[in-house]
């Protein structure tokens, strides 16, 4: 019980990562790789200042901030020079690589003693986890229960800025870029705003997922952008063609149900080597399977 707890919670701080990826590569079109040096920066900018004393909500809420900065750099760097959206993100994670290790100080640094936000949430939310009748396992379910709170407030927070005027006006951008220069609208700026979103919540993942382990490692964030990938078509393939709330929820619930497989995968004897090919498996799966059970009934109709 224990264990597949902790899965869902580690499932649930990634799903950050898989709503950041929905953002930027699903809502603007933009394949934005800045995401696996974002994710660190989240985590290492929380951890210093966890161990320099600061308050867990601030310490996270930096690791957030420090992750939107890295979006706009990216944005900028696509709008005002004019550089591919895929070169922008690499020069970005690659800036990144020497940023993250320069503010950590060293490549690994330990939160041992230090107070963090999810033993806040553990604390909130226990109680009603013990009255639940989780007895031990009343801690994990706690951490989990805080957690799924999070992201849903994430979610919430997303689907009601997507629908107001300037979120429609984003997602319009990234749909059809010449009809929203057309209305007046800088696109360019308008991916900016939308790759610091993006990357705020990767960053915010990565701050929590620290807290989680209880330490942050220069090296943490690589494959994180192809795990958002993974979680945002597997929740594609689970739920299928829907609308702005439910595409969000499916981000979510992709996130999750691919930690479970590969916590499954783990436990059924596969070697860690093979880890990330299994993900990229996943990520062809997930691509490939709806357009093959799309095309059948209409090969069966023509026959």
């Amino acid at each position: 019980m224990i264990t597949l707890l902790s899965t869902w919670t580690f499932g649930a701080a990634l799903a950050l990562v898989a709503l950041g990826v929905f953002v930027s590569y699903r809502l603007f079109r933009f394949p934005d790789v800045t995401t696996d040096g974002s994710f660190t920066l989240g985590a290492v900018c929380a951890t210093v200042l966890l161990v320099r004393g600061h308050d867990p909500a601030v310490a996270t809420a930096g690791g957030m901030a420090a992750g939107a900065v890295a979006g706009i750099g990216t944005g900028l760097l696509h709008a005002v020079f004019g550089i591919e959206p895929l070169l922008s993100g690499i020069l970005m994670t690659t800036t990144l690589a020497s940023v993250n290790l320069v503010v950590l100080g060293r490549s690994n640094v330990p939160l041992a003693g230090r107070a963090t936000l999810l033993e806040r949430g553990e604390a909130a939310f226990l109680p009603l986890a013990r009255a639940a009748g989780f007895g031990e396992a009343a801690g994990e379910a706690a951490q989990l229960a805080f957690m799924l709170v999070l992201v849903a407030t994430a979610a919430a927070i997303l689907f009601a800025f997507f629908r107001t005027n300037l979120g429609t006006a984003m997602r319009a951008g990234g749909d059809t870029a010449t009809m929203a220069r057309a209305l007046g609208r800088d696109t360019g700026m308008l991916t900016v705003a939308g790759l610091a979103i993006s990357n705020a919540l990767t960053a915010l993942s990565g701050a929590l997922y620290g807290q989680l382990q209880g330490f942050a490692d220069v090296q943490m964030g690589i494959g994180m952008v192809v795990w958002g990938m993974a979680s945002v078509f597997l929740g594609a393939a689970l739920v299928g063609q829907t609308r702005l709330g439910g595409a969000l929820a499916a981000a979510v619930a992709g996130s999750i149900t691919f930690r479970l497989l590969v916590a499954t995968a783990l436990r059924a004897g596969l070697h860690p080597d093979w880890l990330k090919a299994s993900t990229a498996l996943v990520v062809f799966a997930a691509l490939v399977v709806p357009r093959l059970l799309t095309r059948r009934p209409q090969g069966s109709a023509a026959r």
